[in-house]
């Protein structure tokens, strides 16, 4: 097949890939022009990133668009008058082994449309990834899509191949899937999570006693959800993610929102664009159940169904508990230092360490980089400076957010100076 070929097929196939978040892309195209150095065409080089933290370059695209089903919210869908094509298999190897020696990424996300069967897709894309650590000597990072309803024998696999292995569960709820997706059953989608996790538990197991036994998607699993296609608030979306990260040992669970590619009665207008903010405010929540001890039911609950847009949501929470501040910075636990608006846990642990050898004040805390701005108005510490502040709940915040804003305008302003 020509090189013309191979390049139109990746056109089509990495720009369907960039729905996909649950490996963000860079994003970047800039073409070289006048033999200038370097070519960023943004046929599908991502970003992503490994356990220890590193920063790596892979290759996402789709195996094909062609896709047996026709879901509403999906720019492949069946029913979508859109230019299609498909990849061989070697196709694929090739294409990843050439950017590799060059320098260009570091592994492969693939991902697939349906076509013909769950598992004749999902068998191709096994295929793909066999084929690079076998017949390639091909140590670098691999991220499958498993497909919903393929066989527990392609998923175990896969897992056998790729370092990690997601499936998106594309709508948050189940009346949601009926709705835009009525050809697929929740039932698919949960069936590869359980195996997957259940072999990562038995193959962890058994390496324990048999060193030699291989790693089984050592990376784990992730999925994604769609945010704004259907009427789900954010209480609804938060305690489905928390759903999958305790019953199936999730990675990560990525939030996308609906990009209006298609009209349809069923789906919101298609001037109607999730704000960013959104995502941006899912992620923040996600990050505090995970990292820093809250439970779902404190940030949303029946009283508070969706988180706001313009604080975050520790302060959120902060705001509507603030009968539990101020705390004092020299005694209160680890939990409690964790839930000051402004503090994160790299303060909260140079706090606890810094608090041995003496009182902390105000000018150690802000050596120590919490932002003060925020979090004045929830501690006390070692100073006589410190008035009590009896403000309700939405003064506070339009004074904290006045306070933000101030900042930023000072920073900007620092910035524009060294170009003056």
């Amino acid at each position: 097949m020509s090189f013309e070929r191979i390049r139109e097929k990746l056109s089509i196939l990495a720009d369907a890939a960039k729905y996909d978040v649950s490996c963000a892309s860079s994003g970047g195209k800039r073409a070289n022009s006048q033999k200038g150095l370097g070519n960023n065409t943004g046929f599908g080089i991502c970003h992503s990133y490994t356990e220890d933290g590193r920063c790596v370059s892979l290759l996402k695209i789709l195996l094909t668009n062609h896709c047996i089903y026709d879901c509403a919210y999906c720019i492949t869908r069946k029913s979508n008058d859109t230019k299609r094509a498909a990849f061989k298999i070697q196709e694929v190897v090739d294409l990843t082994i050439n950017f590799y020696r060059r320098n260009y990424i570091e592994g492969l996300f693939l991902s697939s449309g349906i076509f013909k069967t769950p598992d004749y897709t999902m068998e191709r894309l096994v295929s793909v990834a066999k084929k690079l650590r076998l017949e390639e000597n091909f140590n670098g990072y691999i991220h499958l899509k498993s497909i919903p309803g393929a066989s527990d024998e392609l998923m175990r696999e896969a897992g056998l191949y790729a370092d990690r292995l997601s499936v998106n569960i594309e709508i948050p709820t189940k009346s949601g899937l009926r709705l835009l997706a009525p050809d697929k059953k929740h039932d698919d989608f949960i069936k590869p999570m359980k195996k997957v996790k259940n072999e990562i538990i038995q193959y962890n197991a058994e390496k324990k006693i048999i060193k030699s036994t291989p790693r089984y998607a050592p990376a784990g699993q992730s999925t994604q959800m769609i945010i704004g296609a259907t009427g789900e608030s954010d209480r609804d979306i938060m305690y489905s993610a928390t759903y999958y990260y305790k019953e199936f040992n999730m990675r990560r669970v990525y939030y996308s929102g609906y990009i209006p590619v298609l009209e349809d009665i069923r789906l919101p207008s298609l001037e109607t664009e999730v704000p960013i903010l959104r995502e941006n405010r899912l992620y923040q929540t996600d990050w505090l159940l995970r990292f820093y001890g809250f439970s779902i039911h404190e940030i949303l609950n029946d009283s508070h169904q969706n988180l706001d847009l313009d604080i975050d949501p520790k302060l959120s929470w902060a705001l509507r508990n603030q009968d539990l501040f101020p705390i004092d910075i020299n005694t209160a636990s680890k939990q409690m230092l964790a839930r000051v608006p402004g503090i994160g846990m790299q303060s909260v642990s140079k706090i606890l360490q810094a608090r041995k050898f003496r009182k902390l004040n105000w000018t150690h805390l802000k050596a120590i980089g919490i932002a003060l701005n925020r979090a004045q108005y929830f501690i006390t510490c070692d100073s006589k400076d410190f008035i009590k502040k009896e403000l309700q709940p939405h003064i506070l915040k339009n004074k904290i957010l006045k306070e933000s804003q101030s900042k930023y305008n000072k920073y900007f302003n620092q910035q524009l100076s060294l170009f003056s």
